[in-house]
């Protein structure tokens, strides 16, 4: 994701003030919670006796599902290729099918619209999220994803 898209996200998702130094955190928070939701579809999947993983394997939550339809309003897109790339790079899974990869991008924005909105909720107030709040975020997330 190039820096002007990804400051343009933030601000349009939660009217949050992000830089450069925050891609990093922000990539790998979405690639550890896509791949977290793989893991428990992964699973969902065999427990199914399938060796593809469906959409309907995904635990989407209804709060997830809320913020996937705010993505998809806010119209703003992510580069969906170098997520795919960074979960070919983990251990491997299952299959995914083809209705199930074209929903990556929507599930990747509504997991960052989730996360520019926890920002608001850790403190109101503040505009530029500090490393002690990305941190507090993730934490957050680690607990229901």
């Amino acid at each position: 994701m190039g820096v002007v898209k990804f400051e343009r996200f933030f601000r349009a998702a939660a009217g949050l003030h992000v830089d450069r130094n925050d891609i990093k955190r922000y990539t790998e928070f979405i690639d550890d919670k896509i791949y977290d939701l793989f893991v428990v579809a992964n699973a969902s999947a065999k427990a199914n006796l399938r060796d593809v993983i469906e959409p309907s394997d995904l635990p989407i939550t209804a709060g997830l599902q809320e913020s996937i339809h705010r993505f998809e309003k806010l119209d703003e897109a992510i580069e969906l290729q170098p997520l795919l790339d960074q979960l070919a790079a983990r251990p491997p899974l299952l299959a995914i099918a083809e209705q199930t990869e074209r929903r990556l991008s929507a599930i990747a924005g509504g997991l960052s619209v989730a996360l520019a909105q926890t920002f608001i909720v850790i403190d109101p107030k503040r505009k530029n999220p500090s490393t002690a709040e990305w941190d507090v975020a993730f934490e957050i997330f680690h607990l229901l994803l």
